[in-house]
């Protein structure tokens, strides 16, 4: 196990031009995948971050939805054990649970509870503290890697052209600095810093233009609590989700479990139907769910916090890779690209791809930085085209939804997708196909595949089959699922 902590170090040799340097704004989950990668091309690298770092797994002010559920989806877990080996075994250690997806895993869908059986979809379920922290310890034992806390990037720096970016300006947060702040020289400057970056404005400002933004805002709130596992827990699963049904039951919730023995509770509600963050209320809301399931596992369970609230759910994304110029230098990535509804658990799967994007540009430049910029954004464009479309067109299925309205052929899939969800609450094979997707190791195009086409072209024409399973009784709140063998339909490559 790395017992390292990352500690503020002396940014020395800033300015020296005979290395070359990377410089990272931002120590989020993005920002440090980045520097991961970045350490592959470049002799030093800064993480520059406005917060404190903690000693160990806690919380800290620049993540808010840290309180919140965070899965790191399968494709997640796969990256992270190519960019930091071993890294899952450490967080085992910590006592990170297990999960497969399908077998651990209670599943409400519109038909009823899911069939359980083994997907080899398999992740470790932890905080996302705990997360950032393993990660941060990683980079802290690599001599090329600084950490910079308690930092503001107030601004870019660019050569005398403009053409090529610099560095940045940078100031202290503890109010002991004076002045317009500290220039840190950079060869290599990427944007990890999240939903409120500033890139946009400075490029707006230095004559690159203004940059386009879709925003698709479902008002999607939610709240969550922390949970002692009860002692004498007796439940089948691991984790459980209950998903709504656009666009009548506007209600989700699941229980997701983490080091220590704990869960963290997530409830969810669409169009504004916000989950209260009393603890009465808190409760009816887990009990109005498609199932009681939920709620009946939490009654009587120890809270251990506080009822915690998340309202900034809308998409967005920023398409840098329209702008007619780009500086040479520069790239963004994660959050400050594009933002998904977290309720969807893409963010640091997303940025993750993104990484390696980046790994594979700078690779493919041969040290040659001039175009390898320009030429990442519109490679991130194509990373981020599946998750945005898997967020977005499950946010347009809301009336109430802003920022566009969906063409006919988004109401077309709405309708295939709702035949997909209902069998994979029916059908192991669906519901391996429904995942596989879902956790982004799979493109959508695996829904539309002989194997669960026919599945659903077969339940539309038979209607007397829905009904018949739409009427049966759900099964029992301590065990709400059935173990089925091996679905006959793994999910062939596209």
């Amino acid at each position: 196990m790395v017992a390292a902590t990352p500690t503020t170090q002396a940014v020395n040799g800033i300015q020296d031009s005979a290395s070359r340097h990377a410089l990272v704004i931002g120590g989020s989950m993005a920002g440090l995948w980045s520097a991961r990668v970045l350490a592959n091309h470049f002799d030093r690298v800064t993480i520059v971050e406005r917060d404190c770092f903690p000693d160990g797994p806690e919380w800290r002010k620049g993540v808010p939805q840290a309180r919140h559920v965070h899965i790191l989806l399968v494709r997640g877990m796969q990256v992270l054990e190519e960019l930091f080996p071993g890294l899952e075994d450490e967080l085992a250690a910590a006592g990170a649970p297990q999960v497969d997806w399908s077998l651990d895993c209670a599943s409400r869908f519109v038909s009823g509870w899911g069939p359980r059986f083994h997907s080899g979809l398999v992740t470790r379920t932890c905080s996302r503290a705990l997360l950032e922290w393993r990660i941060r310890q990683r980079l802290a034992t690599d001599e090329r890697i600084t950490f910079l806390p308690e930092h503001d990037v107030l601004d870019l720096r660019t050569d005398a052209a403009g053409q090529r970016v610099t560095g940045v300006v940078a100031r202290r947060r503890d109010g002991t600095a004076t002045g317009p702040g500290e220039e840190l020289r950079a060869d290599f400057v990427v944007d990890a810093s999240g939903r409120d970056a500033k890139t946009a404005e400075w490029l707006a400002a230095r004559g690159y233009g203004q940059v386009e933004e879709t925003v698709i805002n479902a008002f999607l709130g939610y709240a969550s609590r922390w949970y002692r596992r009860p002692a004498g827990f007796t439940g089948d699963w691991k984790a459980m989700l209950i998903f709504n049904q656009p666009p009548h039951n506007r209600r989700s919730g699941v229980i997701y479990p983490v080091e220590d023995d704990r869960w963290i509770v997530t409830l969810g509600g669409a169009a504004r139907d916000y989950p209260p963050q009393d603890e009465a209320g808190f409760l009816d809301f887990a009990r109005s769910l498609a199932d009681p399931a939920l709620y009946a596992a939490i009654k009587d369970a120890e809270p251990l916090t506080p009822i915690y609230g998340y309202r900034r759910t809308e998409n967005r994304l920023r398409h840098y890779e329209r702008l007619p110029r780009w500086p040479a230098g520069l790239v963004a990535l994660g959050d400050a690209v594009c933002a998904f509804n977290p309720v969807y658990g893409q963010g640091m799967t997303t940025s993750a791809n993104a990484a390696l994007a980046l790994d594979r540009c700078l690779r493919a430049a041969g040290g040659d930085l001039a175009g390898a910029a320009r030429q990442f954004q519109r490679d991130l464009a194509r990373v981020n085209v599946t998750p945005w479309l898997l967020a977005t067109s499950e946010d347009f299925r809301w009336p109430a939804t802003e920022g566009g309205r969906p063409d006919r052929k988004t109401r077309l899939m709405h309708r295939y997708m709702n035949q997909v969800t209902a069998l994979a609450g029916e059908q192991p094979a669906v519901e391996q196909a429904f995942f596989n997707v879902l956790h982004l190791v799979k493109p959508p195009t695996t829904l539309f595949q002989p194997a669960v086409l026919g599945r659903v072209a077969n339940r539309a024409l038979n209607p007397a089959a829905r009904v018949r399973r739409a009427s049966r009784h759900p099964a029992p709140v301590a065990s709400p699922v059935r173990s089925v063998a091996q679905p006959d339909f793994a999910g062939q490559e596209e």
